[in-house]
């Protein structure tokens, strides 16, 4: 049973949201209170995902005074898996910046999961990924974030598969705000 907690909230501090108070117990949505979901994170998003922002977080980091900025576009639900929460665009370290793909249901640490990423104008790009966030996010190989700082800011949308043995999800981002959100992600990458 814990680890259908973690899930919920490892999920919710990937789009910056495990700051909030939580309440020990949280009535789901849609429930009228017959069942609860004990510290679940419900984000409430206004409008179609392709009117959705991105959204700008800063998490602490491992070390005292570290910390780092990201920006994060939820999936277009109608067009995603369940397990499919969105995609990360993050400082890292040394200047460097990470695109990764968020899940709900986390892949084991050490897997290795292929990545194919198909742009709305055209192009596939197939990579393998390594995990990140206790499995609940697939970090993408660094020659992928060229293509958030340049041909992506231009594209309407991503389709994004990821396979990891058997298993295989699939999801859809709008990329519509990414060349500002991008822009003040930079901005405040070295703060």
């Amino acid at each position: 049973m814990s680890g259908l907690l973690l899930i919920p909230l490892l999920a919710g501090s990937l789009f910056g949201v495990a700051d909030r108070a939580w309440d020990p117990a949280v009535a789901c949505p849609g429930s009228a209170g017959a069942w609860w979901c004990r510290g679940a994170a419900v984000v409430a998003v206004a409008g179609p995902a392709s009117t959705s922002v991105w959204k700008f977080t800063r998490t602490q980091g491992s070390k005292d005074g570290e910390s780092f900025a990201a920006i994060m576009k939820t999936a277009d639900t109608t067009q995603s898996d369940p397990d499919f929460a969105g995609l990360i665009v993050r400082c890292a370290p040394k200047g460097k910046v990470d695109v990764l793909v968020a899940l709900i249901r986390p892949f084991p640490p050490r897997s290795r999961p292929k990545v194919t990423i198909a742009a709305s104008g055209g192009g596939t790009l197939s990579f393998e990924g390594s995990m990140a966030a206790a499995g609940a996010a697939v970090l993408l190989p660094d020659e992928v974030s060229a293509f958030a700082a340049g041909k992506w800011q231009t594209t309407a949308s991503l389709s994004v598969v990821v396979r990891e043995g058997d298993s295989e999800i699939k999801g859809m981002v709008a990329l519509n705000g990414l060349r500002e959100a991008h822009h003040a992600l930079l901005a405040n990458c070295g703060q």
